[in-house]
């Protein structure tokens, strides 16, 4: 089972430093990444994701597949009704996989102007060594779960649509 876990800071710097430490857990296999970002919301209230190409999971398809349920986390109400029933099936998928609704206002209550937040798709390996070596960059943790088949289902639906 995946978890995908957002943790809200006060500043980018610290999500950045906090996005480095999930680089060198990765590493040393203490979770295993499958999609990995840096979400910031600048001064003029502008949400920007980044999704750096040093992305550590297990393939590009899957860092695609996560790059685009960031988007629709953090970017949704900027997207408006250009993406359609793309959106609208994706949103129907991550409601059915655990990212409903009220996952999604928690995430964004986390994003105010000058705020940011480490998101992480991944298996957690060892919870408690993932905790203390976090711990330093502090934070707002939310997280919910997918199992393999709705991980999978997400990936095909993502695959399928022309976000």
């Amino acid at each position: 089972m995946s978890e995908l876990m957002v943790i809200g800071y006060d500043d980018p710097e610290t999500a950045r430093r906090a996005y480095a430490t999930v680089q060198e857990l990765h590493r040393h296999r203490v979770i295993s990444v499958s999609g990995l970002a840096v979400v910031s919301v600048d001064t003029q209230g502008e949400t920007h994701v980044d999704t750096p190409s040093r992305l550590i999971g297990p393939s590009a398809a899957a860092g695609a597949v996560w790059g685009m349920v960031f988007g629709v986390l953090f970017l949704l109400p900027g997207v408006g009704l250009v993406a359609g029933a793309a959106v609208g099936g994706l949103l129907g998928k991550l409601g059915k996989s655990g990212v409903d609704d009220a996952f999604r206002r928690r995430v964004q209550d986390l994003l105010t102007p000058g705020h940011a937040a480490l998101a992480i798709m991944g298996l957690m390996v060892s919870e408690e060594r993932f905790a203390d070596a976090m711990r330093p960059h502090g934070g707002t943790v939310l997280k919910t779960s997918l199992r393999a088949a709705e991980e999978s289902e997400l990936a095909e639906q993502l695959g399928g649509s022309q976000l």
